[in-house]
């Protein structure tokens, strides 16, 4: 039996998806299913642009506040995890709607990922503890070293490229061509695309909004608690500048360019990897226009889709 079709949202950050989503409540009962490979740490809201509680409690959100900032989260275990929020959430009588801008969580919920094999729980933890001691260049030269097919990408990335490789003696890329689990969904993309001004334009909006929303006091506050500075949910692109700060390793005052200039570039990966890596029906959207245009227009596609 064929996945069910369910409306996948995506598009690089700072574009509108969470907006966009929101406004479809206008048409649907739906409970969003957040695709985002930052927003699952837990204290660490401003950094990531979680959707806040008062929209939370307008429209549920499943994805978020899962780990610790020191937890190393997986696409495979958000696959997992999102086709069960998934089939609760049609069982429930609601409309489901995965968003995000992570390309790999995307990916884990339409096509599936490899099935990952047992790794030993004490092992790992050595290895972790040895993982972390590594600076970011050390770390992506062992994992290339141990995995040709290594693509490259950030410290988490890395650091799961060479886990993989070293406890179970095989690369990564062997058991992702392998073992691979079938998609839990058919998605049925939306893929919202803005001029590269407007763009840049949202990202430095946003950007002055978290430092405003004290981004600098959260990274602290997470830090405070014993963390490492590279831990995991400290590594993206916000807590990254913000931890270099409070490190003494630049002036407050270039936080918020560097964390601009950052975005921007990043926003470019992401729009380059929706526009050649995802495969299947989609709707592409110029996110220049309102959430309610945007959603009008969606509810009317998938109206029509669906044959009524």
């Amino acid at each position: 039996m064929a996945a069910a079709s369910v409306p996948v949202i995506v598009g690089p950050t700072a574009i509108g998806k969470t907006a966009v989503a929101l406004a479809l409540a206008k048409y649907w009962p739906l409970e969003v299913v957040s695709a985002d490979s930052r927003q699952v740490y837990r204290r660490l809201d401003v950094a990531t642009g979680k959707a806040t509680a008062r929209e939370r409690a307008r429209v549920p959100h499943h994805g978020l506040d899962l780990v610790e900032p020191g937890t190393r989260h997986s696409a495979g275990r958000f696959g997992r995890e999102a086709s069960r929020w998934i089939e609760e959430i049609r069982a429930r009588g609601a409309m489901p709607v995965v968003v995000g801008g992570t390309g790999l969580y995307v990916r884990a919920l339409a096509e599936g990922l490899f099935v990952e094999p047992e790794l030993d729980p004490a092992r790992r933890r050595a290895l972790d503890a040895w993982l972390a001691r590594l600076e970011g260049i050390d770390l992506v030269r062992w994992a290339g070293r141990l995995d040709a097919a290594f693509a490259g990408g950030g410290r988490q990335r890395a650091s799961r490229a060479v886990e993989v490789a070293l406890l179970t003696g095989r690369p990564l890329s062997h058991w992702q061509s392998a073992a691979r689990d079938h998609g839990a969904i058919t998605p049925w993309y939306v893929v919202l695309t803005a001029p590269r001004a407007v763009l840049h334009q949202r990202i430095e909006r946003r950007v002055a909004e978290m430092m405003q929303r004290g981004l600098i006091e959260e990274t602290a506050a997470v830090l405070s608690e014993g963390h490492a500075p590279g831990a995991p949910g400290l590594d993206g692109v916000g807590t990254r500048e913000a931890v270099e700060y409070l490190q003494g390793l630049r002036p407050r005052e270039t936080v918020a360019a560097a964390i601009v200039t950052r975005t921007r570039q990043y926003a470019k990966r992401q729009e380059t990897w929706f526009r050649h890596q995802i495969t299947g029906e989609r709707l592409t959207l110029d996110a220049s226009r309102s959430p309610d245009a945007m959603a009008a227009e969606i509810a009317a596609a998938w109206g029509a889709r669906q044959g009524g």
